[in-house]
């Protein structure tokens, strides 16, 4: 369905201030920045490149929708799909658009970065891949512009990640190679954290996005992305393995003769950041009823028994490192025999006056699921441990 100007339109949600209305988001070609939300028939808004706040709370009223879809298009409507930019193409013709700068693809991010938002309701994610949106912003993902390559990871992540029929779709779309690609070598650092995301929420409890996954060589992208300079990617790259192997733990044969332990090992070693916790979640995962990661953790060369007792001076008493705490102890316990130890609270005896209030619970307690670090917005960081 074509905007003035050449622009496409993507439907963004239902709902709003003072009573139920649609929207649309345009992120075509031959359009500029309006400097606002410019009106399109039918009193939805066309989110551009102006002010959006007056979207960003919509959520999903069913009976708006099918009243938008009769209006304007989509399942049981006359206007046939909606769509972003048209075709594999991408937003830009292919040979313009490296020269093109931010003034050119500014409403496409945006645009891009509103739609990542509104996906995450399951009711806007669902409208969203029935109007075609999928097949237009899988095509994005190989956009030479790179910020348009990432907008849209965000927003396969975003629709992908509560929703297994657009799972499925993507996949058949060819999602996870193009997202492969980006992790592997997008040389623009914004694009691989976001690939990431997107992969994280097409292979988890998705059994066809897992064998894909592993057929595609994604186990060996993501040992790669544990040993990047860049903390948010090792973050979730930890992340989403230690989900992995808690989820299956057939994986842990083929990731150690990846050679995962040594690669994990390595990462224990850098500057203590979000990513640390993860890792020995995933060493503990790797060495549990598993005699071959039990066997390379011990390896004199990788000097993890060391590591894990000076690491577990430095967590003691850290209430906001407890679970990563939590790991080491049972890391030590599955490979060198060492029994737990926690730190005393007040409650023990002899406990020196001041000793913070510490509740014993379970030594080795490791059965709460991990959390993400990131999320699809962004990275947080982690408080810095002093002597990691």
């Amino acid at each position: 369905m074509k905007a003035p100007g050449g622009a496409q339109w993507a439907w963004g949600g239902s709902g709003g201030h003072g009573g139920s209305r649609g929207f649309l988001v345009g992120v075509g070609e031959g359009y500029g920045d309006t400097g606002g939300a410019q009106r399109v028939p039918g009193g939805g808004p066309w989110v551009l490149g102006g002010p959006v706040s007056d979207v960003r709370s919509c959520s999903g009223s069913g009976g708006c929708r099918r009243r938008w879809r009769r209006r304007w298009g989509g399942p049981g409507g006359a206007g046939g799909a909606a769509a972003l930019p048209g075709g594999a193409s991408g937003a830009l013709p292919r040979g313009e658009a490296a020269e093109r700068g931010r003034g050119e693809t500014g409403p496409h991010e945006r645009a891009l970065e509103l739609l990542a938002e509104l996906c995450e309701s399951l009711d806007n994610a669902t409208d969203f891949c029935a109007l075609g949106g999928l097949e237009t912003v899988v095509g994005l993902l190989g956009h030479p512009w790179a910020p348009l390559r990432a907008g849209a990871a965000r927003v396969v992540g975003a629709c992908a990640q509560n929703l297994p029929g657009a799972q499925g779709r993507a996949l058949a779309l060819g999602a996870l190679p193009a997202l492969l690609g980006g992790l592997r070598g997008d040389p623009d650092p914004r694009v691989p954290p976001c690939a990431l995301f997107a992969i994280s929420c097409l292979v988890r409890a998705q059994p066809e996005g897992l064998e894909q996954f592993e057929r595609l060589g994604g186990l060996e992208a993501l040992g790669g992305a544990l040993q990047s300079p860049r903390p948010p990617l090792r973050a979730r790259a930890a992340f989403l393995l230690h989900c992995l192997l808690r989820e299956h733990p057939r994986l842990r044969e083929p990731l150690c003769r990846l050679g995962m332990v040594a690669q994990l090992g390595a990462v224990l070693r850098t500057e203590h950041d979000g990513a640390h916790e993860h890792v020995l979640g995933a060493l503990c995962s790797l060495a549990s009823d598993f005699p071959e990661g039990v066997r390379e953790c011990r390896a004199p060369a990788l000097g993890l028994e060391e590591l894990l007792r000076e690491r577990r001076g430095l967590l003691r008493g850290r209430e906001e490192f407890q679970e990563e705490l939590e790991f080491c102890e049972r890391l030590l316990q599955l490979c060198f025999g060492t029994p737990p130890r926690r730190a005393p609270w007040i409650g023990d005896p002899g406990t020196p006056p001041g000793t913070p209030p510490h509740p014993p619970g379970p030594p080795g307690s490791i059965e709460t699921p991990p959390q993400d670090p990131l999320g699809p917005s962004g990275p947080p960081w982690a408080p810095q441990l002093q002597g990691g």
